[in-house]
């Protein structure tokens, strides 16, 4: 998910406790999943881990070997998370994304790439202006496109953004297929599990009183509803909590399909306003609360087993940028998460073993 409009928060006592708490377990997380880090990676022909980029997102295609030979060699959401779980020795493919429909091209501006080594047609490139479902056809073929050619067998997801939930998707038509294909975890980062406060407002399920007043939300939030009313369907119309929670709700439609797969949760809590506040709100990364990107309210029948980070973190770098903070303030670009993801992955057997919610 993408904004134009920010502004730097001033801090706050609540700002300062929330920061040095998320410092606190992303200590504890670390020490909890990244034991063994070194030696346990499963590096085995068929492994792989494939990153999913988020709603309106441009992302290219790469390869364990290729990457774009200009610009940011996987985009602006990928590109660092890439090179650490490369230089862990993983077989790391980005999966394509374009903002509207056909295959991916060149970009300039901010987050700019060019010269990419291959491009897959729109059947396996992502909509990431389209319905999560569609998003998840497109990514569960680009995923069947990894084992028959590369011969991916077993693959650890990382979803930023909408991309978890894109991810989620995907998952419910590989085992509605029975894929051969393995899922063996799952790690989300500022994942709007239960909506971006921006499409609750936009779709008139919260007030912009909301926004306790701070600038810069009423200018993200009523942007965004600008940019949803043009279009009449897809993620910016899905992104909040009337279409994904409840009993009638998207999530529950998904109960079963993360039975099996084991989740890590990052939440970023960059931002914050003095109590009371609405939780689905503040603290939140720019974009998403911590509260959605946790899970919060997503009952185990829908999400059986999860653990959970929280860091000091903005949503993406084009947020990061515009708010005049450096990159590695973004959590997929903050070393400390990239290592969170790392951790993650390498923790991932035997994980359902391991004691729920932990650090949730």
């Amino acid at each position: 998910m993408q904004s134009v409009a920010f502004s730097r928060f001033g801090a706050t006592t609540w700002g300062m406790l929330v920061r040095q708490w998320s410092a606190v377990l992303a200590l504890l997380f670390a020490a909890v999943f990244g034991a063994g880090i070194a030696h346990g990676a499963p590096r085995s022909p068929g492994h792989a881990v494939v990153i999913v980029s988020g709603g309106a997102a441009v992302s290219p295609f790469t390869t364990p070997r290729d990457g774009c030979a200009s610009g940011l060699a996987a985009g602006n959401t990928d590109t660092a998370l890439r090179g650490h779980l490369l230089d862990a020795g993983y077989a790391v493919y980005t999966s394509p994304a374009m903002a509207g429909r056909g295959p991916v091209t060149d970009q300039g501006g901010f987050g700019a790439f060019g010269d990419c080594p291959i491009t897959l047609p729109e059947n396996m490139t992502v909509d990431s202006t389209a319905s999560i479902d569609l998003a998840g056809e497109h990514l569960a073929r680009f995923l069947t496109y990894l084992h028959e050619t590369r011969g991916v067998d077993v693959v650890d997801v990382v979803g930023h953004s909408m991309g978890g939930l894109y991810s989620r998707a995907a998952f419910r038509v590989l085992q509605g297929l029975d894929s051969p294909v393995r899922i063996r975890s799952l790690t989300t980062l500022g994942t709007p599990w239960q909506g971006s406060y921006l499409s609750d407002y936009a779709n008139g399920f919260r007030p912009l009183s909301d926004c306790a007043g701070d600038a810069f939300c009423e200018q993200a939030a009523t942007a965004f509803q600008d940019e949803m009313l043009q279009l009449q369907t897809g993620s910016a119309r899905e992104v909040n909590q009337g279409y994904l929670m409840g009993p009638q709700g998207w999530n529950e439609y998904q109960a079963g399909v993360l039975d099996r797969i084991p989740v890590v949760l990052i939440a970023g809590a960059r931002f914050t306003r003095p109590e009371p506040v609405n939780p689905m709100t503040w603290p939140n990364d720019g974009l998403v609360s911590r509260h959605s990107a946790l899970a919060t309210d997503v009952t185990d029948r829908v999400l059986p087993h999860r653990r959970c980070a929280v860091f000091d973190d903005t949503h993406s770098i084009f947020v990061a940028d515009a708010a005049g903070l450096p990159w590695e303030s973004a959590l997929t670009w903050d070393p400390q998460v990239l290592e969170t993801v790392r951790g993650a992955i390498e923790s991932a057997d035997g994980a359902l073993e391991t004691p729920n919610r932990q650090g949730c």
